[in-house]
Formats: C-alpha cells, structure tokens, sequence
C-alpha cells in the first residue's frame, strides 16, 4: 500500500485531498454521507469579521463543464465559527484549514489574530476579496497589494499561513513570488476564474451581480498551467484546485508541482468525489509501484 501522507507548510496531511472553501460548509451536511476523517482535511467556509448574507439572488448559474457563482462570502462570522463550528469540526479526526476574507487588510488582521489561540492546523488567506479601501480591487492582482496584506496577517500569527490567489491576474507566478516574500509558509490557487452569463430572452445577466467565479471543469488546464507556472517560481509549496473532479486530475495537477489538491464544484454534482479520488490516487500509485504519493509533485517533464 502505498503512503498517501502528505505535508504543506509544515503540517501532515493524511491523505492530498481537501474539499475546497466553500463547496464544503463546515462539514455538516456531508457527515451523512461518510466519515470526515476519510479526508486529508477540509477548507472551512470563507470567514469574515462579522456576519455577512452574501448577495441577491440568482447568486448560481451553470455553465458548459462548470459552474458561477456570486455568492458572495455568505457566512456566520468568525466568533460563530470559533464558538459553534470549529469545536464540533475538532472532533472529525482531519486537518481543519480556516479560511480568511476581509474587504480591508485590518480585518483579514483581527480574523488572523482571533484564529491565533484556537486548534485550527492552518491559516489560507483569500485575497481574491475586493479591497474597499482601494477601489473595490481584489487585494490579489497586484504584487504590491498581495505582498502587503500578506504580510501584515503574517505578523498577526504564527500559524502556517497559506494564501490563496488569483487567477485574474496577468502574471500569477510573480503574485506568488510576493507573497512568498512576506511570509506566506504555502500558496493555493486557483480561486475562480471571473465569468459572465446573459439569459437571450430577458437580454438580462442570469446572476444578479451580473458577474461570477467560474469553476468546474471548464477551468482545469487553466489551473494546471497556473499551479505548474507557481511550482516553478517558488520555493513554497503549492496546493492546486480548480476543476479537478476525478482522481486523474488530481494526479496531474501533483505532477504540475501540486503538494496536495482541492475540489469544490465536483463535490456538488458527487458527494463521494473526495473519497473516489483518494481510492484512484491510491490505486494508480500501487499499480505504478510508486511508494509515496510526494514523489509525483512536480514530475512533469515538459518538452524542450
């Protein structure tokens, strides 16, 4: 058998496959369909300062091979989840990753700093969020503004910090190269990719922001050529998502340079997406006689 043990910015995952913030909730309505601890860990919903309903709707549309949404970081707030979530999460005998969102840097701080004295294993920052102080532009799509945030939420914990970028960016490879220079201990990518569509009879846009993340299928090779591009750029690790619905995918995203993987929208259409992925990557590696699934990351060997 082999050893699907990974491990990410200091922290022993059990196994690479970690439903992604969002898809996920907080578990809940997923223990009815088999055990947390069958994961490498969970991703817990996106956490804001305070309370937030996210937007109108329609809030999610489908697309050819994927999905947009626009629900708008819908969530109880970080003391809820401190208080109501994360101590029931703590009993499931997996890795729990709090994500944070914040429209300015000072709350990303105070959230960061909240989440110091409790047992979560490990910090990913969202700076995918639109920065209100300047603009409404997302923190991620400038070096200057990813670096900043970055390190900021870096002096507010000493837990591993991992921060999630961007796809809408011009060059993701010198986002992750800024981050990783204010100390961010592992980046994820990628969150969605901006998308658009438009109902032909009321000529009006289907969600009601106009505009929504794409995810699904449909993004894969575009997170594979991201997650391949950061792997080569930085010295940190990587963990890859987007798209990735079966156990091929995430074995390709780990040959890209992936430390371990995410998946969101497949586990809407397939609640035991997770745990056929983990069968697959642990049958293929036996079948290839490889021992430990770290000694696929980064193996792709790309064309001269």
């Amino acid at each position: 058998m082999a050893d699907l043990s990974v491990k990410v910015a200091g922290v022993t995952f059990q196994n690479p496959v970690i439903p992604a913030s969002g898809a996920f909730g907080f578990g809940r309505e997923y223990e009815q369909f088999y055990p947390l601890s069958k994961l490498g860990g969970i991703a817990v919903k996106g956490m804001t300062l305070l309370e937030k309903d996210g937007n109108p709707p329609p809030r999610i549309a489908e697309t050819p091979s994927g999905m947009l949404n626009s629900v708008g970081l819908q969530n109880p707030g970080i003391d809820h989840f401190i208080e109501f979530e994360l101590p029931n999460l703590l009993t499931k005998g997996t890795r729990i990753i709090a994500n944070v969102a914040g429209s300015t840097v000072e709350d990303c701080v105070e959230i960061a700093r909240k989440l110091e004295n409790t047992a979560v294993d490990m910090i990913e920052l969202n700076i995918s969020c639109p920065n209100v102080k300047q603009g409404g532009a997302a923190f991620g799509t400038s070096c200057q503004s990813a670096a900043d945030i970055t390190g900021k939420v870096r002096q507010a914990t000493t837990k591993p910090l991992m921060v999630k970028l961007s796809p809408n960016v011009t060059s993701i490879a010198d986002i992750a190269r800024a981050v990783e220079a204010e100390g961010a201990d592992a980046v994820s990518l990628i969150n969605t990719v901006l998308g658009m569509r438009i109902d032909i009879k009321t000529r009006r846009p289907i969600l009601k922001n106009n505009v929504g993340g794409l995810s699904g299928p449909a993004v894969f090779p575009i997170a594979v050529r991201m997650v391949w591009q950061v792997a080569n750029a930085v010295r940190i690790p990587v963990v890859g998502m987007g798209g990735i619905a079966k156990w091929q995918d995430a074995v390709e995203m780990m040959l890209a340079g992936a430390s371990a993987v995410q998946m969101g929208a497949a586990i809407f259409a397939d609640p035991f997406a997770p745990l056929k992925v983990i069968e697959g990557i642990e049958q293929y590696l036996d079948e290839n006689h490889i021992a430990h699934v770290s000694d696929l990351v980064g193996q792709v060997q790309p064309w001269e």
